[in-house]
């Protein structure tokens, strides 16, 4: 049984965040932190990384476990919010761990559906655009049931949030838990892992070594890039609402990846060259976020440019 530290004070919530010392799970820790409330934080470092949360370690409100939550979650509560984030999510550590990914979305999700159910608590689901697969309806509007290759070499992170959304439904639906499900755009912003395979690390580190920047296919295919406060801002008011049903967060910006790497030379000031290397099975050709729901339910719409997100990026980066 895995105690907490955290203390509380009159009118803040209590959260529990599986995958806390990932990208996006840190920048939660320190929003909800921010709003005075008060956070334990579960990860097994599988992808996350301690220093992620080393600014937090003397926080009176915040406590860290190391612990893997494909295993009963056994932290003391009560939580008045339980999230679950913890989830392979670059291509470069589910297709070197597909196993895990998929117990990520199964065994995982359930056990924090568990810790939820018990507690009486509201419950977060962080799902993906991948539940659309290689869309043939663009832009990818909720009601889209998508197009994913159930046998491919994707699959294990495609299906693996498929099924954990089914999963977080059908506690919504048996024992009425209150449920939220948001699909993730492309997100970018500092924290990311510099070597986990997604486009915006892969091409600053590139242009920061002086190499050429790989772009894979003939870079016509497109991607949108929503900043990570912005994003975690739309996670808030998620679990805020009473939208029981998956609510897109992402930046509708368009831009194909060879306009992106071209931005991306611009800021920095480089001239690389490109490389194009063959087209990854099942890569989506379009991603792009219909968020008229997010609006409309959450009030929420992206507000950090993309040249204003991009130079915190890199700073980050270059200071590592």
């Amino acid at each position: 049984m895995l105690t907490h530290g955290g203390s509380e004070s009159g009118g803040c919530l209590h959260h529990l965040i599986s995958g806390a010392a990932g990208f996006i799970g840190s920048h939660l820790c320190d929003r909800l932190l921010a709003d005075g409330d008060s956070v334990v934080a579960i990860d097994n470092l599988i992808t996350g990384s301690r220093r992620n949360l080393l600014h937090l370690a003397d926080h009176p409100k915040f406590a860290f476990f190391e612990f893997d939550v494909t295993q009963p979650v056994t932290v003391i509560g009560p939580f008045d919010q339980v999230w679950h984030l913890a989830s392979l999510a670059s291509p470069m550590a589910y297709l070197a761990h597909p196993i895990e990914t998929l117990e990520s979305g199964s065994t995982a999700t359930r056990n924090m559906l568990e810790v939820a159910r018990r507690d009486s608590s509201r419950f977060l689901l962080t799902s993906t655009s991948e539940c659309y697969g290689d869309p043939l309806e663009h832009p990818q509007v909720e009601t889209y049931w998508g197009n994913v290759n159930p046998v491919g070499t994707r699959s294990c992170y495609d299906e693996s949030k498929r099924y954990a959304e089914a999963m977080t439904m059908a506690y919504h639906r048996t024992y009425a838990v209150r449920t939220n499900i948001a699909r993730i755009f492309n997100t970018y912003g500092p924290r990311m892992a510099l070597k986990d395979g997604r486009v915006v690390p892969a091409f600053i580190d590139q242009a920061l070594r002086g190499e050429a920047m790989t772009i894979f296919g003939d870079g016509s295919q497109t991607r949108s890039f929503c900043y990570v406060a912005d994003l975690v801002d739309g996670l808030v008011r998620l679990s805020q609402s009473e939208e029981r049903y998956p609510v897109n967060l992402g930046n509708p910006a368009e831009l194909t990846i060879l306009e992106f790497a071209e931005r991306i030379k611009r800021l920095m000031g480089v001239n690389g060259q490109i490389a194009f290397e063959p087209l990854p099975e099942d890569d989506p050709k379009k991603r792009r976020p219909d968020i008229s729901k997010a609006r409309k339910v959450l009030g929420w719409e992206p507000k950090v440019g993309l040249e204003e997100g991009l130079k915190e990026t890199v700073g980050y980066f270059k200071g590592l």
